[in-house]
């Protein structure tokens, strides 16, 4: 009979509890108790998810949380320390709540569960024991991995024998937190970090404070469901409001990379809103955009600039992280420099040869961290793009490699809307449309300003039939994302919509868009040679059809028949328009 063996993993873990627990429950009970569950939900929580962690279990004088990466974990660290300097300043000493914090990278026993056992973790409780108060202690194997890679100062306590631990163990130990206005902001501040400051109501009419405001509100609300991102709080962002500000000096203070800030001006039946994305260490301008919009609706309004600004800023905000990656770590890169590198890419119009480089970066990054979500996603998405466009020479092998990296995303991340847009995209090519939409209303229900998910809703109805249901849902995509990357395959799908039913000009209208905006992908010039064709331009789908067969030589007709993405009858009737329309053209049978 075969032995089951243990389910073991190499992780990294922090051990924390509070100093003087029994004192302090003993002297306030309740006022400690209420002040412990309210650092648990606003501070702990936050960020651990911002860096990546999730919370083991916790005790009634602490927690336990494992990382990937020992630099976020240590980064977590740093933050809950610094923090709870802010948090017990003007209390009395007897009143403070400090953490003593242990981390240790070692090798775990995963129960069913999903608590943690073994020597790693044991090792991780003990240091968190001999750490000093407000500081933390860390194992030799954790020091050197983040050696070199952030501006802390360490100390060495030498080999250090541990209660219950065999042999002795190295010991590192980073000191007290002094507040975080007094510390260098590389060494707290998390990757995807941002505050958005008050915007500015420039007609200085107290009555739209209230719009204004809104504005930040819900532009902080919709930048916190970006993966992986620190967002500063409201309540605290809007302690700026009305004072003249250094950006510099509010990234020290908050520990944060990036600066949100604009104002409105209304204008007769029109309102303006500007916006700017700064980057707190070099005080520059990453970023600009300007809204211009009637007042009819003003709540309409409100939601559709903050929904454009989250889209766009998230956008920026990978790219900046890659290009400070490239600047700061051109040799040391980690898992989640790599991972935002590749995303940096994908986030630009479609190109399948520079998208193979995004891959190779997912690759890269899965080979240091195998459980990191963003490049698993990143990975599924490049293989289902490849085989979406037709561009597969490997349909088998990049089938496999999707659906396993984006199941081990969605075991990793339940809650990650992009993971379950890319789920979808799995499942349109693996032929399961109906199960595509589900996953893609799934993904809309976790974040209704995901417009990828929009615009493939809206595909996926075509897909089953239901073409003149989808321009409403390519429409919504494109008036959450206007500017979208992606926006060249919105119009090409509408122009397919357009075609399916018959609207012609249409369709030549939104095609010829389509390669306008992205002229290297083959598809759109494919389905603008059969519009053409249909429509009695002989000239614009032979120019059309070459584009096409430059992109694709191998591009046939049979080809595309062979793809069947639906079995619905009345998509298959409908698609016969296009392969009328292509041979039309003149592109070659197969």
């Amino acid at each position: 009979m075969a032995i089951e063996r243990p389910n073991r993993r190499l992780t990294t873990i922090l051990a924390a509890d509070v100093v003087g627990y029994s004192r302090l429950v003993g002297t306030d009970e309740e006022g400690t108790l209420d002040r412990l569950r309210v650092i648990r939900k606003d501070l702990i929580d936050p960020v651990i998810a911002a860096h990546r962690g999730r919370i083991v279990k916790t005790t009634g004088d602490g927690f336990l949380a494992e990382f990937a990466s020992v630099v976020d974990a240590v980064r977590s660290a740093v933050d809950v320390q610094r923090a709870m300097v802010d948090s017990n300043a003007g209390l009395a000493p007897d009143r403070r709540i400090e953490f003593r914090i242990g981390i240790n990278l070692g090798d775990v026993v995963v129960e069913d569960d999903g608590d943690l056992m073994g020597d790693g973790v044991n090792v991780a409780a003990r240091l968190e024991q001999i750490a000093e108060p407000g500081g933390i202690c860390l194992s030799s194997a954790a020091y050197h991995q983040v050696r070199g890679k952030m501006d802390v100062a360490a100390q060495d306590r030498g080999q250090q024998q541990l209660k219950n631990i065999a042999e002795p163990v190295q010991v590192y130990s980073l000191s007290r937190m002094r507040a975080a206005a007094t510390a260098p902001p590389t060494a707290i501040a998390p990757r995807l970090s941002i505050v958005v400051l008050p915007f500015v109501n420039l007609d200085g009419n107290s009555e739209q404070d209230y719009f204004v405001d809104g504005i930040t509100e819900s532009l902080t609300t919709d930048l916190s469901r970006i993966p992986g991102a620190f967002v500063i709080a409201r309540n605290t962002a809007f302690t700026f409001k009305s004072k003249a500000v250094d950006v510099r000096v509010i990234g020290r203070e908050l520990g944060v990379r990036y600066v949100m800030e604009g104002s409105v001006q209304g204008g007769g039946d029109r309102v303006r809103v500007n916006a700017q994305l700064i980057d707190t260490e070099t005080g520059a301008h990453l970023w600009a955009e300007r809204f211009d919009k009637p007042r009819a609706d003003i709540f309409d309004m409100q939601d559709e600039i903050t929904t454009r600004l989250a889209r766009t800023v998230g956008i920026q905000l990978v790219a900046a992280e890659g290009r400070r990656a490239e600047r700061e770590r051109p040799n040391n890169m980690d898992a989640v420099d790599l991972a935002m590198r590749g995303w940096a890419i994908l986030n630009q119009p479609l190109s399948l040869r520079r998208d193979r480089a995004a891959c190779d970066l997912f690759d890269a990054a899965l080979r240091l961290d195998p459980r990191n979500v963003e490049a698993l996603v990143g990975l599924a998405f490049y293989h289902g793009n490849e085989l979406r466009t037709f561009a597969s020479t490997n349909r088998e092998e990049q089938l496999r490699i999707a659906h396993t990296a984006i199941t081990q995303a969605l075991t990793l991340a339940p809650g990650n809307a992009l993971a379950h847009f890319v789920h979808a995209n799995v499942l349109h090519v693996s032929g399961a449309t109906e199960r595509s939409l589900r996953e893609l209303e799934f993904a809309i229900a976790l974040d209704r300003n995901l417009a990828w998910a929009h615009a493939d809703a809206g595909f996926m109805k075509v897909l089953l039939g239901r073409a003149e249901e989808a321009e409403a849902d390519l429409m919504n995509a494109i008036r959450l994302s206007p500017r979208d990357p992606g926006l060249d395959r919105w119009l090409a799908l509408l122009g397919i919509a357009d075609l399916f039913l018959g609207r012609l000009d249409s369709a030549l209208d939104r095609l010829r868009r389509s390669v306008e905006i992205n002229p290297n992908v083959a598809m759109p010039h494919f389905f603008l040679a059969a519009a053409s064709a249909l429509s009695g331009r002989a000239t614009e789908a032979r120019e059309a059809r070459n584009a096409g067969l430059r992109l694709d030589p191998n591009f046939t007709v049979a080809r595309f028949r062979n793809e069947r993405r639906s079995e619905n009858p009345t998509f298959l009737a409908q698609r016969e328009r296009i392969y009328e329309g292509l041979s039309l053209a003149g592109v070659p049978e197969g």
